[in-house]
């Protein structure tokens, strides 16, 4: 029989070439550098290497993100010294679990010899930090909240990869109606179990050129996420705010459930972010958004709507350790000291947005992290520190709406338990004084 090995094509069933493979350690090599986030990093090597196609564009993002989400475990199988590629070849031989007849055509002999040697290595035991992929100091904050073992089950969740969920744009059809012409499209669709207008595809199949997106009706969005809306509950006619805007997917929720009806102001400090929410509220049929750029929280601009607002979510920039399925490369970009800063920063936001809320009016603040100091920590202190506001129940906010009973005072969702992004979120009402 022929031998096959190195013979120049791997098994169809991997997909991968040599040259693919040596463009994915490329890519994960700017990646580990940990200058800028992992998804602008690919953005921009794939822009530099536009020959790739799309199916190994697929396959360089999947892989890079896998060795990210193991990265601490690949580096204690391979040593701290491996090389990009090494990590590469072992995620796929111990990560994915490879047989070594799949690496046939893709190394050389030397580098199967270190595969088959990697296939054998014992990794039982080790540190809390080195069994949860997580870094140490992670793991101690973490440990606040969670038992051993429930911290275990938590990030053995977040290095799953998430799924894709959809939200229904109610100002256009309804959920069944969308589910319908998803499935009829060849989409498997089922309806999410948290949100009245979530929708979980299996896979992850391209909507950007899907009629239901290009025409608005749907976007891409967490379950998570959505339930921001249904804790702010706006109603035609208010005047709403979405102080920490970014590109406005929330935005977009929030107008859809007011009917385009009322002023909805959404504010950020990216004038790129909200550059890109005027397409979108425009294609989702919204003529009640209007984007401001302000500098900063103190921004003078902010002092005309003092006061007057019914509703203001505060969803404030955060560590984002609640979206590691999404952005595995957060745990090895935050520290102690960025955790610290972020939380200085989410305070004076909250201090900022909580004086545009009339008396009466609502705040909800949220975050989509899972450490204490970004979320109770914040809210406790602001609670403490204002008598005026005080807090509603979230979990009763949304049993009344026939959303999921017993999700508790305060929002929290994990991919866990909920199978979400981590959210954390608290409702405030300001006393009519």
């Amino acid at each position: 029989m022929k031998n096959t090995k190195n013979s120049g094509s791997p098994p169809p069933s991997t997909g991968w070439q040599a040259s693919t493979l040596t463009s994915a350690a490329q890519a994960l090599c700017d990646v580990l550098e940990f200058k800028y986030p992992a998804d602008a990093v690919l953005s921009r090597f794939f822009r530099e290497h536009h020959v790739l196609g799309r199916r190994d564009r697929t396959l360089i993002a999947e892989s890079v993100y896998g060795v990210l989400r193991r990265l601490r475990w690949l580096r204690r199988l391979t040593g701290e010294d491996a090389t990009p590629r090494q990590l590469l070849l072992a995620w796929f031989a111990r990560g994915e679990g490879w047989p070594m007849r799949q690496f046939d055509g893709l190394v050389p002999d030397e580098e199967r010899r270190w595969i088959e040697a990697l296939k054998a290595v014992d990794l039982s035991g080790g540190s809390l930090g080195e069994r949860a992929d997580l870094p140490d100091w992670l793991c101690e904050r973490l440990l606040g909240t969670h038992d051993e073992q429930g911290l275990l089950q938590l990030a053995q969740s977040l290095n799953r990869p998430a799924p894709l969920d959809l939200r229904v744009n109610v100002l256009k059809l309804d959920r069944d109606t969308a589910l319908a012409r998803l499935r009829d499209s060849g989409l498997d669709a089922v309806p999410c179990s948290l949100s009245p207008h979530g929708i979980r595809l299996t896979g992850k199949p391209a909507m950007q050129k899907h009629p239901l997106f290009l025409d608005g009706s749907v976007e891409v969005q967490d379950e998570g996420s959505q339930l921001l809306g249904f804790l702010m509950q706006p109603k035609m006619g208010e005047l709403v705010i979405d102080f920490c805007a970014g590109a406005g997917g929330k935005t977009l929720q929030l107008g859809a459930m007011m009917r385009s009806k009322g002023r909805l102001y959404a504010y950020d400090v990216s004038e790129k972010r909200l550059a890109r929410l005027r397409p979108r509220a425009a294609r989702a049929g919204l003529s009640n958004v209007h984007p401001m750029l302000i500098a900063h929280e103190r921004d003078a601009r902010l002092k005309r709507l003092a006061g007057k607002a019914d509703r203001v979510l505060a969803d404030v920039p955060c560590s984002g350790l609640g979206t590691l399925r999404r952005n595995p490369g957060l745990k090895w970009w935050q520290t102690p000291a960025t955790i610290d800063e972020m939380v200085l920063r989410q305070q004076a936001i909250l201090e900022a947005a909580a004086k545009l809320v009339r008396p009466g009016g609502r705040l909800v603040y949220a975050t989509c992290s899972l450490l204490y100091e970004e979320n109770d920590g914040v809210a406790d202190a602001f609670l403490a520190a204002h008598p005026e506001f005080s807090a509603l129940s979230a979990g009763d906010i949304l049993t009344r709406q026939g959303i999921a009973p017993g999700l508790g005072e305060r929002l929290r969702l994990s991919p866990l338990t909920h199978d979400t992004d981590g959210f954390f979120a608290a409702v405030l009402v300001r006393r009519d004084m």
